[in-house]
C-alpha cells in the first residue's frame, strides 16, 4: 500500500492537495484566482494577437491547460496559459508558412501546441527531461532578453496602424521607413497614453496618500490592465473613436472553446517540427524555472520530469480546445503566490471563470482597441529588457558572455527560433573550445602541509628532479594533444628531470584517444630515461586505465596521495635548504 500511495503521488500530485483540502484553503484560493483573472482576460487576448490569433484563442488557452496542470502538476502555485515569448514563437514559426489569421494558419497553431505537448509529454515519459537542460543559462536569460525587445518592437504596428513586418529588427526598421508617411497619429496618442497608465496608475494607487485614504490597494495595483480595458471600451463607446479610426478587437465568438483535434498531414507536421521543438524546449525550461523557485520558497518537492508530462498533457489539451502552445507564466505566478493560493484548485477556478467570461461576456470585449492589448504587451514584456545580465556574464565570463551577445544578435537580426539555435551551437563550440584548452599547472608542496598549490599562484617547494602536472579536466580527444604539447615545453625548460608526476584528482573520464596519447608519452619519455606516474587516481578512472596496455608498460607508479610521490620520488625538498618557487 504504502508504495502504491507513493506512485499515486508521482503520477497525480493533485491527490496530495486534495485530500487536505478545507475552507480555509477555499477562501484563499478564490481571491486569487478572482485576481488572476483580472491579468489573464487582457493578457491571454493579447498574446493571442501576438501570436496571429484571434483574441479568443487567449481565452480558451487559459481554460483546459490550467484545469490539467492542476492534476498532474508538482507546483501549488504555477499558473498556466498563454505567454507573450510562447506566443511569439508561435507567430514566428507559423507566419512564414501562412497568411496571418487565415483558417489555414489558426489550424496549424493548433496542432503546434498538440506536437509541443506530445513532446513534452515524450520527453516526461522516458525520462529526458535532462536533455532540455543542457541549455546553459546564459543563452535562456539572452534569449528572453532579446524576444522581449522584438516582442515590444513588435507591437508597435499596433500603435501607429501600420502593417509593419516584425520578424527581427532590420526588417522591422525597413517597413517603418517604408511606411511612415501612413503613421495614424489618433492611434498613437492613444497607445501612448495606454501606456502612460499603465505603468503611471500602479505607483499613484501605491502612494501613502492613496493608501492612507482607501487601504490596501494591491487588488486595484494588479487589475489596472482589466480597469485600463474598462476605460477603452467606455472611452470608444462615448467618444465614438472608431470614427477617428482607431482599430477595435472586432466579433469574438462566444461559447465554450470547440473540442476536436487539428487537422494534420506528414508534409505540415514535419514542417512545424523545428518550431514545436523549440517551443517546447523553451516552454519547459521557463515553466520549470518559475516552478522550482516557487518550490524553493515552499520548501516543496519539484519532479522534473513529471512537470513535462504535466507540460504535455496541459499543451495536448490546448491543441484539441481551439488552442495556442501554453507554458507558466511568471508575472501570473508571482501574483497568485502574492495573492494567497494554497493549492492548484485556484488556477481551476481561474479557468471556470475564464469560462464565465468566455460564455457570456465575449461581446463586451469587442470594442477594446488594438492599441490597448499591444500597451499591456509592451509594459508587461519591457520588464524583462534588462541589459545588466551581459555585463555581469562578460566580466565573469568571457565564454558565456560571447554565447549571450550571438544569441541576444541572432534573435533579434535573425529572428526567435534561429537566433536561439545559434545561441544554442554557439555555447557547445565555446565549450568544446575551453575543453580543448585544459587548465594544466605545475604543482609544488606548500610547506608544512601535504598540500600541492600552482607554483606561479603561491610559495612552494619543489625539485628539479620532478615535474608535479595537475589538469584540470576530464582528459579527451579534444585536449589530450594539449597536455602533451604542454609536457614538451617543460621537458625543454629543464634538463635534470627525472620523474613526471600527473595529479588526476581534477580526472574522472579518460577516453580511449587520451589513453593512447598517455601511452605514447609514456614510451617517449621512457626513451629520455623520464619515468611518468599518476597520483590520486579516481576509482573509476582507475579501474579503466588497469584494463588497459598502459599500466603493463607504465615506467613509473600510481600513487595514492602526490604528498606519498614526493615523498618517495623527491625526498631532498624535505631536507635543509629547501627550494621555494613564487
Amino acid at each position: 500500500m504504502p508504495n502504491f500511495k507513493s506512485r499515486l503521488l508521482n503520477r497525480l500530485p493533485a491527490w496530495s492537495w486534495l485530500s487536505q483540502y478545507n475552507p480555509v484553503k477555499l477562501k484563499s484560493d478564490v481571491l486569487a484566482a478572482l485576481i488572476v483573472v483580472a491579468m489573464l482576460v487582457p493578457q491571454g487576448m493579447a498574446y493571442a494577437m501576438l501570436a496571429g490569433l484571434p483574441p479568443i484563442m487567449g481565452l480558451y488557452a487559459s481554460i483546459l491547460p490550467m484545469i490539467i496542470y492542476a492534476l498532474l502538476g508538482g507546483s501549488t502555485t504555477l499558473s498556466i496559459g498563454p505567454v507573450a515569448i510562447i506566443s511569439m514563437m508561435t507567430f514566428a514559426t507559423l507566419n512564414p508558412l501562412f497568411e496571418v489569421g487565415s483558417p489555414v494558419y489558426i489550424e496549424a497553431a493548433t496542432l503546434l501546441a498538440l506536437m509541443v505537448g506530445i513532446i513534452s509529454l515524450l520527453l516526461g515519459v522516458f525520462r529526458f527531461g535532462f536533455l532540455i537542460q543542457l541549455i546553459s543559462h546564459p543563452v535562456i536569460q539572452s534569449f528572453i532578453i532579446a524576444s522581449a525587445l522584438l516582442i515590444a518592437f513588435g507591437q508597435f504596428k499596433f500603435l501607429v496602424d501600420l502593417p509593419l513586418k516584425a520578424n527581427n529588427i532590420p526588417e522591422l526598421v525597413k517597413s517603418l521607413v517604408e511606411y511612415l508617411p501612413l503613421l495614424h497619429l489618433p492611434s498613437l496618442i492613444f497607445g501612448l497614453l495606454s501606456i502612460g497608465l499603465l505603468v503611471y496608475l500602479p505607483k499613484l494607487l501605491k502612494s501613502q496618500t492613496i493608501q492612507s485614504r482607501i487601504g490596501s490597494t494591491d487588488f486595484l495595483v494588479r487589475a489596472v490592465p482589466l480597469i485600463l480595458v474598462f476605460l477603452g471600451i467606455a472611452a470608444v463607446l462615448f467618444l465614438d473613436l472608431k470614427v477617428q479610426g482607431i482599430k477595435t478587437v472586432g466579433e469574438i465568438p462566444s461559447g465554450f472553446p470547440p473540442l476536436s483535434f487539428p487537422h494534420w498531414n506528414w508534409e505540415l507536421v514535419i514542417t512545424l517540427l523545428p518550431g514545436a521543438s523549440m517551443i517546447a524546449m523553451i516552454s519547459f525550461v521557463e515553466s520549470l524555472s518559475i516552478a522550482q523557485a516557487t518550490a524553493l520558497q515552499q520548501r516543496s518537492n519539484l519532479n522534473s520530469n513529471q512537470e513535462l508530462i504535466a507540460l504535455g498533457v496541459a499543451n495536448i489539451s490546448a491543441g484539441i480546445s481551439s488552442a495556442f502552445p501554453v507554458t507558466g507564466s511568471l508575472s501570473r505566478t508571482v501574483v497568485n503566490a502574492d495573492a494567497g493560493a494554497k493549492t492548484p484548485l485556484a488556477g481551476v477556478l481561474s479557468s471556470l471563470l475564464i469560462v464565465v467570461v468566455s460564455l457570456f461576456f465575449t461581446s463586451f470585449f469587442e470594442d477594446l482597441p488594438l492599441t490597448i492589448l499591444a500597451a499591456t504587451i509592451i509594459v508587461s514584456i519591457w520588464k524583462l529588457v534588462d541589459f545588466q545580465p551581459f555585463v555581469d556574464a562578460w566580466r565573469y565570463s568571457k565564454a558565456d558572455g560571447i554565447a549571450m551577445w550571438i544569441t541576444f544578435f541572432g534573435v533579434v537580426l535573425l529572428d526567435i527560433t534561429t537566433g536561439l539555435i545559434v545561441g544554442i551551437i554557439s555555447t557547445f563550440i565555446l565549450m568544446l573550445w575551453r575543453i580543448s584548452r585544459p587548465h594544466i599547472a605545475v604543482v609544488g608542496l606548500v610547506e608544512g602541509t601535504q598540500h600541492f598549490r600552482n607554483i606561479q599562484r603561491h610559495q612552494v617547494m619543489t625539485s628539479d628532479r620532478v615535474l608535479s602536472l595537475r589538469i584540470d579536466e576530464n582528459l579527451s580527444f579534444l585536449n589530450a594533444h594539449s597536455l602533451k604539447g604542454y609536457l614538451i615545453n617543460q621537458l625543454s625548460l629543464n634538463d635534470k628531470l627525472e620523474h613526471v608526476i600527473l595529479n588526476c584528482s581534477s580526472i574522472s573520464a579518460i577516453d580511449l584517444s587520451a589513453l593512447e596519447t598517455l601511452e605514447e608519452l609514456n614510451a617517449e619519455l621512457s626513451k629520455l630515461d623520464i619515468r611518468l606516474h599518476f597520483a590520486e587516481v579516481k576509482g573509476p578512472v582507475f579501474d579503466r586505465l588497469q584494463a588497459s596496455k598502459l599500466m603493463t608498460h607504465l615506467s613509473g607508479r600510481i600513487y595514492l596521495t602526490h604528498f606519498q610521490a614526493i615523498q618517495d620520488l623527491a625526498p631532498e625538498i624535505f631536507e635543509k635548504p629547501q627550494h621555494y618557487m613564487i
